[in-house]
């Protein structure tokens, strides 16, 4: 039997994986799998099972192009091997064309496709004798296989944000998003940089670095959760919530903006709910590592019963995620336009609920890492309808507070008062700051 490098398989297995079930890349990019791998193959193997799946929708219309039965379904080995060969070969130049074929064409045989392998041979040798062509000049003029998003996800970003502000989206969601850290203390930043880790100054917020050189994963500062990935926009959100004396986070893992608001609010009581159990344990796992003072308790955040007993509640709800396509691809090709609308329906009563759930006077942050109308501005809009004693506190009134606490950058402050919306809401696009994609409105209930 062929070897097949560490990288490779461990790509084919996520992807494979990925195609499966409802696994993120991410998080299994950092998982055992991976981390077990040397740094070069752990490189590759992240580099693979991304691009692939940025890339899918135009490397299947490759693929199918050269197959002699088009329309015929491959079965999901076939068709991952024959996407991680086709990347290797139009999109990474350093690979060489043998290496990315024959270890393409083992990894079908060694997934009990001996047979079919010989169609991966030819198919993947077929692509290797073609001239590289890029969009247009393979006549892909449409700009769902241009920029490799479903068309219907491009046609409605077309009329949202129209088409200049569709493609810069698109572009962000093939590119890798910048390693954005969140470092408390100088401690902690001192350490990295005696582990040889560079960082430069985040976009927006003062405490927020970006990950300029060497592999933040081989740090004891990182594995030690001393130093943890988080994007800069999903700290922004915890940041936008702030103070208070008692803290719901009702959709809580995996606890990157909980873990916000503890160090922000270090003698506040914090409740952070959570509807699974799994990623409930890996929560409670996480705080109890860094000793942090945080209640966490297995929940429905839809159906919560503690009437008026938070200042503050932090609804970053679950979504559709569109906001994310560049960190995490596989979105674009799961969901589908009929997703949105249930999507909104339970967004709709977590907000209630979290309304619920806050005291008079209090407020409610609700957020999101969609660009969808329906699942941000017309879920706030349908609640708000209902309850008359819920005003929406223009997020601006918070970025000026930010702005004096030294929280924000100068630089941040300014940008991020050009990204409020007509209703008082902040719309951060993808890509525009480095970050993700975000939606987030600040309502308060009046006291009585």
């Amino acid at each position: 039997m062929a070897a097949v490098s560490p990288a490779r398989k461990a790509a084919f297995q996520i992807l494979l994986r990925v195609e499966k079930t409802q696994a993120h890349s991410d998080d299994l990019l950092r998982g055992k799998a991976v981390s077990v791998l040397s740094a070069a193959d752990r490189h590759l193997a992240t580099a693979l099972v991304l691009g692939v799946l940025r890339w899918q929708i135009e490397l299947d219309h490759r693929i199918r192009e050269l197959l002699d039965r088009p329309n015929a379904r491959l079965d999901r080995e076939i068709q991952i091997a024959l996407r991680v060969g086709a990347f290797q070969l139009l999109h990474m130049d350093r690979i060489p064309a043998h290496a990315a074929l024959d270890e393409s064409v083992e990894l079908a045989k060694q997934a009990g496709h001996r047979f079919a392998s010989r169609m991966v041979n030819a198919v993947l040798r077929k692509i290797a004798a073609a001239p590289r062509l890029q969009g247009s000049d393979a006549g892909l003029t449409n700009l769902e296989i241009d920029q490799t998003h479903p068309a219907w996800m491009v046609e409605r970003w077309n009329r949202f944000y129209g088409v200049d502000t569709a493609r810069s989206i698109c572009r962000h969601g093939q590119e890798q998003p910048a390693t954005a850290i969140r470092v408390e203390g100088v401690a902690a930043e001192d350490e990295l940089a005696q582990a040889g880790i560079e960082l430069g100054p985040g976009r927006l917020l003062s405490a927020a670095r970006v990950v300029v050189a060497g592999d933040l994963m081989e740090t004891a500062a990182f594995r030690e959760g001393r130093v943890r990935l988080q994007d800069e926009g999903s700290q922004l959100v915890a940041e936008i919530a702030g103070n208070g004396d008692s803290i719901l986070d009702c959709c809580a893992a995996p606890g990157g903006k909980t873990l916000v608001l503890a160090e922000r609010n270090p003698e506040a009581r914090i409740v952070a709910c959570e509807v699974s159990l799994q990623r409930l344990e890996q929560l409670r796992e996480r705080v109890a590592a860094l000793g942090m003072r945080i209640e966490c308790r297995l929940g429905d955040a839809a159906s919560m019963i503690d009437e008026g007993a938070y200042e503050l509640v932090l609804a970053d709800v679950p979504c559709s995620g569109t906001g994310t396509l560049g960190r995490n691809p596989e979105i674009r090709h799961r969901l589908r336009p009929e997703d949105l609308q249930p999507q909104a329906e339970r967004q709709r009563a977590i907000l209630r609920a979290a309304l619920r759930a806050v005291r008079p006077g209090g407020r409610v942050v609700y957020s999101t890492c969609s660009i969808e109308l329906e699942e941000n501005e017309e879920v706030v809009a349908a609640v708000l309808a209902d309850l008359r004693y819920v005003s929406v506190r223009p997020v601006l009134h918070r970025i000026e507070e930010m702005r004096g606490e030294g929280v924000l950058s100068a630089a941040g402050a300014e940008d991020l008062c050009g990204c409020g919306t007509p209703e008082g809401y902040l719309r951060l696009l993808p890509g525009v700051f480095g970050t993700d994609g975000f939606f987030i409105a600040v309502l308060e209930k009046a006291a009585r």
